[in-house]
């Protein structure tokens, strides 16, 4: 449901596939001095996530080799996995890449890690980066 006073579009976070939270951690939390926001696992991935201003970074770590995560990891190694774009109406944000012929890989919205309503956007329509959209 879109919110009567839109926020605009803005970054939400960024999803970095690692193979071991534990391993990097450290750098993020305590040389970066970026604070942890606990977060639920999701989709066959363990997930921390660290702030950075109002945007977040999860790091996501594979617990099983048949996730997406596990199977990003095994094709491509570790690196930038997607990025999270917040909406104000994840609805209509949706409607419109359908009518601009954008691929979708959620047609209808779901439950993200943050429990908010999210869906994703194929790569093969966002020049060749994984998209997530995430309701306000």
């Amino acid at each position: 449901m879109p919110q009567s006073n839109p926020r605009g579009t803005r970054i939400a976070h960024i999803g970095l596939a690692v193979t071991s939270i534990e391993g990097l951690l450290p750098l993020y939390r305590d040389v970066l001095g970026m604070p942890e926001v606990p977060l639920d696992d999701a989709d066959g991935a363990r997930i921390a996530g660290l702030a950075a201003g109002e945007s977040l970074v999860e790091l996501l770590e594979s617990a099983d080799p048949g996730s997406p995560i596990g199977k990003f990891i095994a094709k491509r190694g570790p690196g930038i996995h997607h990025v999270c774009f917040a909406v104000d109406d994840l609805d209509g944000s949706l409607e419109r890449c359908r009518a601009a012929g954008i691929r979708l890989i959620d047609e209808v919205p779901r439950l993200g890690a943050e429990k908010k309503r999210i869906a994703f956007l194929h790569p093969a329509s966002t020049g060749g980066v994984l998209v997530e959209l995430m309701e306000y």
